[in-house]
């Protein structure tokens, strides 16, 4: 397999405070590769890094053999990455419509129709509420508006924060089966920051677990969630 995006040792501040501690993570081509750990672990400092907001201090950030480590957020979105951010962050006053309309801002706009009716077809509820705005949806439907939005630019590589945060448990279900079909029937690669470590590890084909800003420890998913540390702190009532 080919290697998508490999970060090796990278550290990432917030002014004096160090969120990420020389991390080192690699993603296959057509991998879903999932990030687990407690809150403030480093989990979305990690998709932000890679998007270049905060830019690493130190370390490397390779996207398809290129280092992206010091370009500007604007120029790794061209490149083939797009993000559905943490707390979704859909533009409220705008419909559906106008949203996913955002979305393809990088795309090109002969693919936009047939875009439009992927992520219709992928998330039927957004095609029946295209004229409504999107501040008066559900939490699920404005998750899978962001995912949406995210697919409008036809990323080679989608970054996931926290899909499942909010959501009712039978959306998260939904939303869960979409990123596996993201995957499997479009071909993209995913990396997945969840802290639904059952859901997250159960999906994704490998897995890191991020503790302070380091990496503790690797492996596949199935491995991940035989750990009994992992079970312990993660899966039954522990850290997370």
């Amino acid at each position: 397999m080919t290697v998508l995006l490999d970060l090796e040792g990278v550290a990432a501040y917030y002014g004096a405070i160090q969120a990420l501690n020389g991390i080192d993570i690699q993603v296959m081509e057509g991998e879903i590769v999932t990030l687990i750990g407690a809150n403030g672990a480093g989990k979305s400092t990690t998709l932000m890094t890679i998007c270049g907001s905060p830019q690493a201090r130190s370390g490397r950030i390779m996207y398809a053999g290129e280092d992206i480590t010091n370009r500007p957020t604007h120029q790794i979105m061209r490149m083939g990455i797009s993000q559905s951010p943490e707390g979704r962050r859909i533009f409220p006053r705008m419909t559906v419509l106008e949203n996913l309309q955002m979305g393809a801002a990088f795309g090109d706009p002969a693919h936009f129709d047939a875009d439009l009716e992927e992520v219709f077809s992928l998330f039927p509820r957004l095609k029946e509420r295209i004229a409504q705005r999107g501040g008066t949806l559900s939490g699920g439907e404005q998750q899978m508006l962001a995912i949406g939005r995210a697919l409008m630019s036809r990323p080679r590589l989608l970054l996931l924060d926290e899909p499942s945060l909010g959501i009712a448990p039978m959306l998260v279900r939904q939303i869960f089966a979409a990123i596996k079909e993201i995957n499997a029937a479009k071909g993209v690669t995913i990396l997945l920051v969840e802290q639904n470590a059952f859901h997250a590890l159960r999906l994704a084909h490998r897995g890191y677990v991020l503790v302070n800003g380091a990496i503790q420890m690797s492996g596949t998913g199935s491995e991940l969630l035989a750990r009994p540390e992992i079970r312990a702190a993660y899966l039954e009532g522990g850290a997370v």
